[in-house]
């Protein structure tokens, strides 16, 4: 993000970028500044946009030999095509003698670093991954954005922030517009006002019913899942987030009992500090052997629903139930 800054900072940019990575915040804000940067992103003579399967990479080829009209260059934006994760030698191929007069850029979610395309921008032009933020950049920007509107907001009130909203820069933007409006004519933020407007994301439900499940209290684990299933959540798409929490806590597990700490577990795992901290005090309410056993579990229960054995909202149930079971 640095370099990328700087060539836009300079005003001196490569024939070529790829945006890419888990944030989809980062990539989009960086994505705009970008083309601002490069070009007017009114100008349709010179910015071309395509996005999605079935782009011909012949079509890029013939617009980036096209010269720019009455601009220094010509830009094409190109989104979530896919060219990364498969084959695409013919751009792998061109990219070494593209003119100065155009620029690519590419906007992808996924991204195959063993591909010559990839290789090629590398070695040409710019490569910028935008991951998830760690716990003290994400309190940085929330503070920033919160004091730019005259806010203040307590410890307890951030942490419950953060909580609730996890590390997608995306939802927590969306959520620090609604408590902004709900607190409108207020300087302080408190943690009721985090409790009462702030929405819970799925994944931090989920987290929750396995603290539940963890604790053996099945009423609390049941009453989560029914009402995910209320908000219209798939019951296989629980089940997946379940049986990623259980391959999370097992990974966490057998890092602790390598000795390592938590910034240490935080990175191999590829987790946010907080969120890594929270997984390990979960971890410890689970032997390694029951989140073997629970992963087996999940995946078990997804086979009896793909084979029609069992209905899928009874089979995560079932799950639920003898995992929050009382000894």
């Amino acid at each position: 993000m640095k370099m990328l800054s700087e060539d836009i900072k300079n005003g001196s940019f490569k024939s070529s970028y790829l945006l890419c990575g888990e944030e989809a915040y980062l990539r989009t804000q960086y994505r705009n500044r970008l083309l601002g940067a490069l070009a007017d992103p009114q100008d349709t003579m010179n910015v071309s946009r395509f996005e999605g399967k079935g782009i011909r990479p012949e079509e890029l080829i013939d617009l980036a030999e096209t010269l720019p009209f009455f601009a220094e260059r010509r830009v094409i934006l190109v989104e979530n095509s896919g060219f990364f994760k498969g084959k695409c030698d013919v751009l792998a191929n061109y990219l070494p003698s593209m003119p100065d007069t155009s620029c690519l850029l590419f906007v992808e979610t996924e991204v195959d670093k063993r591909s010559r395309l990839y290789k090629a921008v590398k070695s040409k032009g710019r490569i910028a991954e935008f991951q998830p933020q760690d716990e003290a950049t994400l309190t940085k920007w929330i503070l920033g954005t919160l004091k730019r509107e005259g806010k203040q907001i307590s410890r307890q009130a951030l942490a419950l922030f953060l909580e609730r909203t996890g590390t997608d820069m995306e939802h927590i933007s969306s959520e620090l517009e609604k408590l902004l409006s709900y607190t409108h004519g207020r300087e302080a933020v408190t943690p009721q006002d985090v409790a009462e407007i702030c929405t819970v994301l799925t994944s931090s439900q989920i987290f929750d019913m396995i603290r539940a499940i963890a604790e053996k209290k099945q009423k609390e684990a049941l009453d989560l899942y029914y009402d995910l299933l209320a908000l219209k959540e798939p019951p296989m798409r629980i089940l997946f987030l379940i049986a990623r929490q259980f391959q999370q806590l097992l990974l966490v597990k057998s890092l602790m009992a390598k000795g390592f700490d938590k910034g240490a577990i935080a990175s191999k795992a590829q987790l946010a500090p907080f969120i890594a901290g929270r997984c390990m005090g979960q971890a410890r309410s689970f032997s390694l052997e029951q989140l073997e056993a629970a992963v087996r579990d999940c995946a078990d229960a997804e086979e009896a629903v793909k084979t029609g054995r069992m209905n899928d909202i009874l089979s995560v149930e079932l799950l639920i139930v003898k995992y929050s079971q009382a000894a």
